[in-house]
């Protein structure tokens, strides 16, 4: 496979992964304004989904388009990183998931502003506004959960430190990654996680939460599809209408 149609694959199925895992909590925020909040970011993500598959479709030219992307392929061909299928668990789990990817999401998008790739500095650009939005939110969850009560304080830490194995993947680059950087698509790794660990590291002081060393032991694998077991099963209810109904449209 073509290594923008893989990087473009990743882009989408990161977002996609995450907006799935996220509308399964419609209804069953903590509070209104939360279930609303939750709702809408699973929107924005959903929407830049379509924009990187349709690309990646376009430049695969095998005549798949973003919904047979999104609801045809097995489990082994999504290439979305492991921290986006762990368990939504309890709401401090999801803030903590979400300010993690939101955090190297945000970071990740100002650098494909600057990509030689005119359609993907495009996307990268629209999709901005929406995550910087995103990281204010998770990241000012984080701070009133850690800071708050003795219980929440535990279960963010908690969540924080189960979390952090996932979060290396984002930053470790294969052959894919790298050729993405040299082509001038993509940008580097090394720069992007140091603005993660400062922001990250930021905010965690604010919340009075610590972080796992930075050279922790990280799992990875999910770019090469290999995942863990949480992603079957948020497959089978995401794509179960098309495969029991092939060819269905809205």
């Amino acid at each position: 496979m073509d290594d923008k149609v893989n990087y473009l694959l990743r882009l989408g199925d990161n977002a996609l992964i995450l907006s799935q895992q996220l509308s399964q909590l419609c209804g069953k925020g903590p509070a209104m304004e939360e279930d609303m909040a939750l709702t809408n970011v699973a929107l924005d993500l959903l929407g830049q989904t379509r924009l990187w598959l349709d690309y990646a479709g376009e430049l695969e030219g095998a005549g798949r388009g973003e919904d047979q992307l999104a609801f045809l392929r097995d489990a082994h061909d999504f290439k979305n990183c492991l921290l986006l299928e762990q368990p939504n668990g309890n709401y401090a789990d999801t803030v903590v998931r979400q300010f993690y990817f939101d955090t190297w999401h945000y970071f990740l998008l100002r650098g494909l502003c600057q990509s030689g790739d005119a359609r993907i500095a495009e996307v990268a650009e629209k999709s901005l506004k929406e995550v910087t939005y995103h990281l204010r939110r998770s990241g000012d969850l984080v701070v009133r959960l850690g800071d708050g009560t003795a219980d929440s304080h535990a279960k963010t830490q908690a969540a924080a430190s189960r979390l952090w194995s996932y979060t290396g993947e984002m930053f470790r680059y294969d052959a894919v990654d790298e050729a993405m950087v040299a082509a001038g698509v993509a940008p580097a790794a090394p720069a992007l996680h140091a603005q993660w660990l400062e922001h990250v590291g930021e905010i965690f002081a604010e919340a009075t939460l610590a972080a796992p060393p930075a050279d922790a032991w990280m799992q990875h694998g999910g770019k090469q599809g290999r995942h863990t077991e949480h992603l079957g099963f948020i497959l089978a209810e995401m794509q179960f209408l098309q495969r029991a109904y092939p060819g269905s449209e809205w």
